[in-house]
């Protein structure tokens, strides 16, 4: 049976970090209680502390779902600090680290991570955790070239594509406003109202959404103000 854990930097791990408080980074567990296997969206700040909680549930890890490449996502320097990230999971567990092609270049410049030590995948591609448990990688770019949400079982982990109430920023390095567009009223728009938003950052009014509440609410899911 799927279990999903939604923890927050500052609170459940890097609780001494200040800067990954202020961050307000969201990292996912995606778990079978069955087999008792597990995934992690987005490890970063404190690998060690990340570790000690999937332990503490009795999961063993299977791999990494990378949203992006960004550092306080995905691991490395970020504004002169130094985030932890998934090549420190790979490092302490073996672990295959998964992401989009397009983030490939990224991710061997910014988190140190070559393209080697990837396994990369393309748009749609199905990654199965157990025979009950799959995620649907959503390549979903206009935040970064690669950028991709995650949909398991009717919840969708979005990264910095969609927040609860705005949508990630389209001024940095990689990002394609037009791509934006596309993703927020087009890519998503074929996905059901009840799905359940898991995004990357603690940055609306609640943790968590779903795709038919944003559309009613979220200003960047509104075509006109697109225009």
């Amino acid at each position: 049976m799927l279990v999903i854990e939604q923890w927050l930097s500052g609170r459940e791990f890097a609780e001494r970090d200040p800067f990954a408080a202020q961050m307000v980074n969201f990292t996912y567990l995606i778990g079978d209680d069955s087999t008792m296997r597990a995934w992690l969206v987005d490890p970063a700040w404190d690998v060690r502390g990340i570790l000690s909680l999937v332990r503490q549930r009795g999961y063993e890890l299977s791999g990494v779902l990378l949203s992006h490449w960004h550092p306080d996502h995905a691991g490395g320097d970020f504004l002169g600090i130094a985030a932890e990230g998934a090549a420190d999971v790979r490092q302490a567990t073996g672990c295959a680290i998964h992401a989009h092609r397009d983030e490939a270049p990224w991710l061997a410049e910014w988190a140190k991570i070559p393209a080697s030590d990837l396994t990369l995948f393309e748009a749609d591609t199905v990654l199965e955790l157990s025979p009950g448990v799959r995620a649907r990688c959503v390549h979903s770019p206009g935040h970064t070239p690669g950028s991709t949400c995650y949909l398991v079982e009717g919840s969708l982990f979005t990264g910095d594509v969609l927040f609860v109430g705005a949508c990630g920023r389209i001024d940095l390095p990689g990002s394609d406003p037009q791509e934006m567009k596309r993703t927020l009223l087009e890519r998503l728009a074929v996905l059901p109202e009840d799905t359940i938003v898991y995004p990357g950052h603690d940055y609306g009014p609640r943790p968590t959404s779903t795709l038919g509440d944003e559309r009613r609410t979220n200003p960047y899911l509104i075509p006109a103000n697109w225009d």
